[in-house]
């Protein structure tokens, strides 16, 4: 003998014999990792134009004859302005109606939505800077001119290829006291487990220790990753060298606006005002990795 039970469609309000539950909340979102948080010089500020002047040309020292005459260095002060004026609006309407029956729309989880839509963009943005980074090819790492295949046989030797052209252009002050890092993809991450593995170095107690999301410390970088970058562009070098400039009173706000344009609904928009600067004294320290 067999009994025969009722059960609902997709219709809500179509019910069965068995009891039902609907989840009141919108599907866990799949965020891209973000980085530039950690890896850049982020300035909030209400100013659309930041002035950073720099002395461009170091006092010389001088060979002194004893009681003769010395003569004075001159030098010589430039300009980087950070300028705040790339404007990316997330807007969202919901339909009066669906507001108030769906109750898988919530306000605050929408806003959280926009506000890891905002991160992600200002993320690639970052990322597709590479034009104002100091270029670094298969031929610095001693290969062939052209892009690197990152590879286990070669991914130290661009580790300590980004170490020693820091060192090159005078940067390791820096370095000490802001650290090193590499943004990779996740291919390449699993290739320097590999490598990192093979030579014994236990990563879970080094990433556990340094505190470094979804990476690690190793040889004395903080590697990180991201699915952000620009197709065949890596960044590398010194921390909080790159600067992003965001304006406070617009990041991180949710304006809700009551029958936008005349439509019955709720619009809800959320915004970033932004910029990107390398300072141009300090261009050698960051690193564009071109990789195939």
């Amino acid at each position: 003998m067999s009994n025969t039970f009722t059960t609902a469609g997709s219709d809500p309000n179509v019910g069965g014999v068995y009891p039902q539950e609907w989840a009141t909340k919108l599907q866990e979102r799949l965020d891209a990792p973000i980085n530039w948080k950690e890896v850049c010089n982020v300035k909030y500020s209400n100013t659309r134009t930041m002035n950073m002047p720099y002395m461009s040309s170091e006092p010389a020292i001088q060979t002194g004859t004893r009681g003769t005459a010395y003569g004075f260095s001159d030098f010589t002060l430039i300009n980087d302005q950070l300028t705040v004026s790339t404007y990316k609006p997330v807007p969202v309407f919901i339909d009066r109606a669906d507001l108030a029956q769906c109750t898988l729309v919530d306000q605050m989880e929408m806003a959280g939505r926009q506000g890891d839509v905002i991160n992600e963009h200002v993320e690639s943005a970052f990322l597709a800077n590479h034009g104002n980074w100091t270029n670094f090819t298969n031929a610095s790492i001693g290969g062939d001119a052209g892009t690197i295949t990152v590879a286990p046989t070669n991914i130290d030797d661009i580790i300590r290829g980004i170490k020693r052209e820091i060192g090159e252009a005078n940067g390791q002050k820096l370095a000490d006291r802001q650290g090193i890092c590499i943004v990779w993809r996740y291919a390449d991450l699993e290739i320097l487990e590999q490598f990192a593995q093979a030579n014994g170095f236990n990563l879970a107690d080094k990433a556990l220790k340094n505190g470094i999301k979804s990476g690690y410390h190793f040889m004395g970088v903080d590697h990180y990753v991201s699915n952000s970058h620009t197709s065949g562009h890596l960044f590398a070098g010194v921390k909080k060298i790159q600067q992003i400039g965001i304006l406070k009173s617009t990041y991180g706000q949710l304006v809700v606006t009551e029958d936008p344009d005349l439509q019955s609904g709720v619009g809800m928009i959320s915004r970033v005002d932004y910029g990107l600067n390398v300072p141009t004294a300090h261009d050698g320290l960051v690193f564009d990795i071109t990789v195939s």
